[in-house]
């Protein structure tokens, strides 16, 4: 008897993931990008700001080509104490790297060492359980059931930098693990820039049985950075290679040692139903000389320990699909604030003894309501505290400003499937924001807290992918317009940083990204793949009793970033690069303006199965253009406010699998 054959077919560990997130991205009514990381070893990927090259609704820019970057997502953290990197939730695997009080000061995380990223723009995040204004970036560890056993990376190019990573795993039955090892070095564009980089990058997995399994992470990263300050218009336009005096001279650095461990486990407890509980502890070292002056220093030296846990059921019952979860975090910063003399610390100024948590409970319904029509809508609950203790060595003077924050947060939205490629989208959500301790201990009211932001925002889109014989194309487009009441702003001049509630701003935009590939012969062999993104601002005061209408500083009017890519089937592609960025202002009186500027670069690769290779060349014009400014109240016309961008630069990168 000769039986038929029989194929079994089983999706690979990475291909499952990346099928589980777009289906997250899909049942969304709002904006939400996915990045799979194996695009970005194929151009030069430094740091946060690269990675989200692409990203429609986010502005970020590193100050001096390293890790250290300035990120804000659809207007967040657009004031003088930028530094605190505030409004973002920044996860690994589901479990916060962003401090209990929302600050992203000591840290990013390496895009690299993430195997996909997704990014939840605005209240899109409350899968996350955030409501911050710029929603929430998840960066997922690839693990040995994704990843070949052994997989080399080698980075070179300008300004000194060079990279090396090592990454091997293994499986064996129900236990598998991936352990990477990585090491950076970058002299930087500027001088006084140097960075250093060590960084270990470990999980482990055990299926414990057919329904449970259990992961540990663990993370240790050592990284040193130099700090080239600001400079005059003037300078910048005399030499925009120098560094600042003053930070040469106080031997500016940011220096954070972490480690952090962690742990995730999921039941899937039937077809419909599932549990995942995880917790995580990180602990951070911040050596930090950041001010050197005749008139005042500041080294700042602190620990600062973060604990999260994160418990989410999911069950599946006919057309709706129901999400329950929760979040709890805290945060103890202690340490001091130090005179600095050259980089080195001296008598203890300040003593720093700060606590902060924050619970999040979310439910989130996604109801099939007809069969073009599903329904979106839940609701955030916020309960949260932070305490500032700043003791004064020299007086024994206590500041001491505390608040408890707490908040429901609805949202509500509609996806209507257009076709069976397309789909149109709208939402409405409230948006909360407790302070952080830093814009606590800046406040402008002493020991009287902050209150915390709130808004409305409203959302409306598409995005679709279509294929229609030799040709793909697909788009994501999101209009957003945010009401807010109380934002948290920083308004800096020189000595000072106020942090206060301003009455009434607006945050509105346009984002979106769109790509296609056309065939350019009858096999397909060759094809040109153009992707654009596009982002369009409309940040300002409303009636501000001082400010009027004036627009928020630091984020562009307009930023359009995209490439042109000829491939061939072989794996060979080429071609060029530019971004176009509009002005931008300085301060909150508008009256300092950053100009606009254009880029071009190209960049060229191979990739096969088992190797891949590219060259990037940036800014071929080699334009001189500001990346970043600070912010001021009223900036004076000669004030060190700039941070020049990237020169013309070269990069050559490979990668090894076996």
């Amino acid at each position: 008897v000769e039986l038929p054959p029989v194929t079994v077919t089983a999706e690979k560990p990475a291909q499952q993931t990346r099928r589980e997130l777009e289906a997250e991205q899909a049942h969304t009514p709002g904006g939400v990008t996915l990045i799979d990381t194996d695009t970005l070893y194929q151009r030069n990927t430094a740091n946060v700001a690269d990675m989200l090259r692409y990203t429609p609704g986010a502005w970020a820019v590193s100050s001096s080509g390293s890790d250290a970057a300035f990120l804000s997502i659809r207007g967040s953290n657009l004031d003088a104490v930028d530094y605190d990197g505030s409004g973002i939730k920044l996860l690994q695997d589901g479990l916060p790297v962003t401090a209990a009080d929302g600050n992203n000061h000591n840290r990013f995380v390496d895009p690299l060492s993430a195997r996909h990223v997704i990014v939840a723009r605005g209240a899109n995040a409350l899968t996350y359980g955030a409501s911050t204004l710029g929603g929430a970036i998840d960066f997922i560890s690839p693990t040995a059931l994704d990843t070949p056993p052994l997989e080399l990376f080698f980075n070179a190019g300008s300004h000194g930098q060079k990279q090396a990573r090592l990454t091997a795993s293994g499986v064996a039955e129900r236990f598998d693990g991936l352990v990477s090892v990585e090491t950076k070095r970058r002299e930087g564009y500027r001088d006084h820039n140097e960075q250093q980089r060590e960084s270990l990058y470990a999980n482990s997995g055990w299926q414990v049985s057919d329904t449970v399994q259990t992961r540990m992470y663990l993370t240790y990263v050592k990284n040193n950075e130099e700090l080239p300050g600001t400079l005059t218009r003037t300078q910048w336009l005399g030499d925009s290679t120098q560094a600042e005096a003053a930070a040469v001279t106080g031997h500016y650095q940011w220096n954070v040692e972490t480690w952090r461990l962690a742990n995730k486990t999921s039941w899937n407890i039937d077809a419909d139903s599932s549990l995942s509980l995880g917790f995580s502890y990180e602990n951070q070292q911040l050596y930090h000389p950041i001010v050197q002056s005749s008139s005042f220093s500041l080294l700042i030296d602190t620990e600062q320990r973060n604990f999260g846990t994160s418990l989410r059921y999911n069950l599946r019952r006919g057309a709706h699909d129901l999400l329950v979860g929760l979040n709890y975090g805290q945060t103890e910063v202690k340490g001091g604030n130090y005179g600095n003399n050259g980089g080195v610390r001296t008598s203890l100024n300040t003593r720093v003894d700060n606590d902060a948590d924050s619970t999040e409970l979310f439910v989130m319904d996604r109801w099939q309501v007809a069969p073009r029509w599903t329904a979106v809508y839940g609701a955030q609950g916020v309960l949260a505290s932070r305490e500032v203790r700043n003791t004064t060595v020299a007086t024994g003077v206590l500041r001491n400003p505390k608040a408890n924050y707490s908040s429901i947060n609805p949202r509500a939205g509609i996806i209507y499937q257009l076709t069976p490629q397309t789909d149109l989208f709208a939402n409405v959500s409230r948006l909360y924001e407790a302070p952080t301790t830093y814009q606590l201990e800046d406040n402008t009211n002493g020991n009287r807290p902050l209150d915390a932001m709130k808004g409305t925002a409203f959302e409306v889109g598409t995005r679709s992918k279509h294929t229609t014989g030799a040709t793909r194309w697909h788009w994501d487009i999101a209009l957003y317009y945010a009401k807010l009441r109380d934002e948290i702003l920083s308004v800096g001049n020189p000595g000072t940083t106020n942090s206060t509630n301003m009455d009434k701003t607006v945050h509105a935009g346009i984002e979106a990204l769109a790509g296609a590939s056309f065939a350019l012969d009858a096999d397909r062999s060759h094809r040109i793949e153009p992707l654009v993104s596009l982002t369009l601002n409309r940040f300002h005061f409303d009636g501000d009793p001082f400010y009027g209408n004036n627009r928020l500083p630091a984020a562009p009017r307009y930023a359009l970033r995209g490439e042109v890519l000829y491939r061939h089937a072989n794996g060979f592609f080429a071609g060029p690069t530019f971004d176009v960025v509009g002005k931008r202002y300085a301060d909150f009186s508008n009256t300092y303006v950053v100009d606009a500027y254009t880029l071009w670069g190209l960049r060229s690769g191979y990739t096969s199965k088992d190797w891949e290779v590219y060259g990037e060349v940036r800014n071929l014009a080699d334009k001189n253009y500001i990346a970043r400014s600070s912010v001021r109240a009223v900036a004076g016309a000669n004030e060190a406010l700039l941070s020049p961008g990237e020169p013309r630069s070269l990069y050559v990168g490979a990668r090894f699998r076996f």
